[in-house]
């Protein structure tokens, strides 16, 4: 006799219903897969298995609140929150200052890192950086300049400001609207940046 087990919702639906137990075997069932994905991003064992204990924590008060809506992508769900962790984590480390997105797993279009480079991913992107780096051209300059500065010379968007001589929300403008052109040129020309 085979005994499947029991689906997300199925599980979600019993905890619902009082039984305790469900939520366990639901954290249990995904706790790996979220535990790893963590540790990909924050490099660090005992940070990542911490980070995994405060999602499950805000997970299980999102549901005790009536603030999760099955919709049969619970891991999804799960996973986004954890992503959201390691960004206050990075944020409220000393070294918050230093992080850029690649380190928190996005590159410079918001793309999601999933694991370490091989060779062959080192050339992909080389390549890839080249053909944004063309894109970047294509740019009016004040937008070419801010994205430079910002992703080339590491800079803030304060020293950007003061470099530029225009405010922060001009700086922060202009980096939105060359973000939205890039991915307009990308679109365009139909380039595959993963």
């Amino acid at each position: 006799m085979n005994v499947r087990p029991l689906s997300d919702s199925a599980l979600l639906n019993e905890y619902l219903s009082g039984n305790r137990n469900a939520i366990s075997k639901l954290i249990e069932s995904h706790r790996k897969r979220v535990y790893d994905y963590i540790n990909m991003m924050v490099k660090d064992g005992d940070v990542a298995e911490d980070i995994c204990q405060e999602t499950f924590i805000k997970v299980v008060r999102f549901i005790d609140n009536g603030r999760y809506t099955d919709n049969g992508k619970f891991l999804s769900w799960v996973l986004r929150i954890a992503h959201n962790q390691v960004i206050d984590y990075f944020r409220q480390n000393k070294q918050a200052a230093k992080v850029t997105e690649a380190d928190a797993g996005f590159d410079l279009l918001g793309t999601l890192k999933f694991s370490s480079d091989s060779v062959e991913d080192r050339m992909v992107s080389a390549q890839i950086a080249g053909d944004v780096r063309k894109l970047i051209d294509h740019l009016p300059d004040e937008q070419r300049e801010v994205v430079r500065m910002r992703y080339f010379n590491d800079m803030s968007f304060k020293d950007i400001a003061e470099q530029t001589g225009v405010s922060i929300n001009t700086a922060l403008g202009r980096m939105r609207y060359a973000l939205i052109n890039l991915r307009k040129m990308i679109k365009e020309n139909q380039l595959i940046l993963c």
